[in-house]
This record gives structure tokens, sequence and C-alpha cells, in this order.
């Protein structure tokens, strides 16, 4: 672990979080492209969600990277990243966010923490995993409300 790997850790995070802005105010999901975010991930890359939200599973590739996204658009109406804090050491970086979303399903807006360990190696990002504080809100802000009739 050198002083130098965890800058290049923090140019990387940064720059695909500035990426990531722009591929939202360029419309996002189905609208913006993914070819924004690209660069900053390996082609390999898996993001890990928890099973119990509604964007569960592991997401592989820039493909899945991509299918991702629009899974997200697809549950929430809005999803800002209000304050984020960075540690990087080497190749693994820990990111905490407080979000502030809506849910697309309910209207219900929530506002909760996700901390993500990072992994980035040789300029890309290899692997994410987020960790929610709580799942089942999440899922129960985002469900489908049940027929009254």
């Amino acid at each position: 672990m050198t002083m130098s790997s965890a800058t290049d850790s923090m140019t990387v995070l940064t720059g695909m979080y500035a990426a990531e802005a722009e591929y939202l105010a360029a419309g996002g999901p189905g609208k913006a492209s993914f070819d924004l975010l690209a660069p900053f991930f390996a082609p390999d890359v898996e993001l890990h969600q928890a099973a119990a939200l509604p964007y569960g599973g592991t997401w592989r590739g820039h493909r899945g990277m991509e299918q991702f996204f629009l899974t997200m658009g697809g549950v929430w109406e809005s999803f800002d990243m209000v304050e984020q804090e960075f540690l990087a050491t080497g190749e693994t970086a820990v990111v905490l966010t407080q979000v502030r979303a809506r849910a697309r399903a309910t209207g219900r807006e929530l506002g909760f923490p996700i901390l993500q360990t990072i992994t980035i190696k040789d300029g890309l990002i290899r692997e994410v995993r987020p960790f929610y504080w709580d799942t089942q809100a999440i899922a129960e802000a985002c469900a489908v409300p049940a027929s009254t009739t």
C-alpha cells in the first residue's frame, strides 16, 4: 500500500462520481449513454447488491452495470447523494454516502446511509459492495402498493 495507490484510487472515485453526476444530468438510465461511466469500470466489474432490495443480486460487466442503472431508474424517481466521505488505502476504498431518495412506486421519501467497499486495480473499479443500514425499510418504500379491490 503506497500513498500513490491511495491517491490513484481517489482520482478514480472522484472521476467516476463526477461522470455519474454528468450521466444523471444528461437524463440518466435509458436516456444518457453509459459510455460516460464505462471508462471507470473494469470490463469484468462486479456489483453486489443485497438480495432483499428490488435491484438485488450481482451485476457483472459493463452490460450488467448498465442494466443495474436502468433497474435503479425504474425503482427510484429520485436518488440524490447528499453527502459523501471517501477513504482509500491502496486498492481498497470505502465510501460513505448519505442518500435522499423517492420511490417511484409509492412516492415515499427516505433518507439513508450506504457504505460501499470498492476495489480499484490498475486504475479501474473491479468490485463494488454496498451495505445498507435498513434494507427492509428500502424494500417497503419501493413496494408496489397492494390493490384495494
